[in-house]
């Protein structure tokens, strides 16, 4: 189903073959993200997203919109710590008029001054929109705790002051420097041939040169007790964060720690999503989420809450954390954990865009396709002490920053809940 080529000029191609769609998703992923940034740079790539889309030599910021849309497609584009991926989806007739389009917007972009002094404010927006939301807020507040003074810890959109620092001869060096044939793969996934596809790749990958492969420092994780930071904001609840650092992507543990995550709080199923709001009915929304890096990891417990909720809640999250180190999941929940991941899976891959995805991510995370039937047998060796171990291996104060957006004025007496 996966096909892999490298061209000549150093350009992978990469296709997962799906004669039954009507469909194709197609995408430029580059090897890139906001973890290549120095701190004076910061936002370049989020910035660089938005500018690709304000037109070429050949099109205008509407003409690009109309090109994909006008055949009935979608046109997006997203930036991550790691990577950057221009993408579209449209009839698989319509393949080579999305190449055409996104390989236009990333090679013949004009930059025009005057449209980057309106995307730099149009981004300020979206920088105030985000702060003015708790849920997100906490968030890059986590993150700026968890990875102190170093790329991690920015938010991918930079700020205000990094944002006025970027000029047209900056961000054009770091587009010529980094988004080239070298770090780029052409994706599609859906009802495409791979000799027809490398054969469009060949012809429009051309414009790529070689550059400069993105590099980025080593997270720096030294902590040896448990962090707390606090937002003081007149919200009508408290949004709460735990993060807890884990492991890369690269490290074997990954799996079952895949399976924790779902016993812990990835779906209405799970332990916290039980414990805190069908039994206590503390939260309406309470979830985690595990996010894998090339050399660190963490897994992120989020829920908004009443703020006379907060300890309460607080004590049963840190509860549930030490019952799995201390305690092995039993076969019927482990089952279920695993069943629902294979489900996922399985659903996934019936989706074109899905699929580009799962090419590309594999790709620029590892090097390789992993297929789903590789990760299923992984997840089904994952026994239930293989849980229990990864979390009493993870599951410590020294592992945990609580970040927390709220009322509050003083978060002191939450800081002895993480001690255990």
């Amino acid at each position: 189903m996966y096909q892999v080529t490298k061209l000549e000029n150093g350009l992978t191609v990469a296709t997962a073959e799906m004669p039954h769609m009507t469909s194709v998703s197609f995408g430029i992923w580059v090897g890139v993200g906001s973890r290549s940034e120095s701190a004076k740079m910061s936002g370049v790539c989020h910035f660089i997203e938005h500018l690709l889309f304000k037109g070429t030599t050949r099109r205008n910021a509407r003409q690009i919109s109309q090109a994909v849309e006008g055949i009935g497609g979608y046109l997006n584009a997203f930036t991550s710590e790691e990577m950057t991926c221009f993408h579209a989806r449209a009839g698989h007739q319509h393949l080579e008029e999305l190449m055409d389009v996104l390989v236009d917007m990333l090679t013949c972009s004009r930059f025009d001054p005057r449209e980057i002094d309106k995307e730099r404010e149009v981004i300020k927006e979206e920088i105030s929109m985000y702060l003015d939301q708790p849920h997100h807020l906490v968030q890059e507040t986590l993150n700026a705790t968890l990875w102190p003074d170093q790329p991690l810890g920015r938010p991918i959109t930079g700020t205000p002051k990094t944002l006025d620092g970027l000029q047209r001869s900056n961000i054009v060096q770091y587009l010529q420097n980094h988004y080239a044939a070298n770090s780029t793969m052409f994706v599609a996934a859906g009802r495409v041939g791979h000799k027809q596809f490398v054969k469009l790749a060949r012809r429009y990958g051309q414009r790529l040169k070689r550059g400069i492969p993105a590099e980025y420092p080593s997270a720096n994780s030294k902590q040896t007790a448990p962090r707390v930071a606090l937002v003081h904001k007149k919200t009508e609840q408290t949004q709460l964060a735990l993060g807890i650092r884990t492991c890369s992507r690269h490290d074997p543990r990954r799996y079952a720690l895949r399976l924790l995550n779902t016993i812990l709080g990835e779906n209405m199923s799970s332990r916290l999503f039980q414990i805190i709001r069908e039994d206590r009915g503390l939260a309406y929304s309470i979830f985690s989420s595990p996010s894998f890096f090339a050399d660190t990891g963490d897994l992120v417990i989020s829920a908004g809450l009443e703020t006379s909720h907060v300890a309460e809640a607080l004590g049963l999250i840190i509860r549930e954390l030490r019952n799995l180190a201390k305690k092995a999941p039993s076969p019927g929940e482990l089952r279920r954990a695993r069943d629902y991941i294979f489900g996922q899976i399985d659903l996934g891959s019936e989706c074109t865009e899905n699929q580009m995805n799962w090419l590309g991510e594999q790709l620029l995370g590892y090097g390789k396709i992993f297929s789903p039937v590789i990760v299923k047998q992984r997840l089904g060796k994952v026994s239930a002490a293989d849980i229990r171990t990864v979390a009493g291996q993870f599951f410590r104060p020294e592992n945990l920053i609580l970040a927390l957006v709220s009322p509050l004025k003083s978060a002191r007496h939450l800081e002895k809940r993480l001690r255990f």
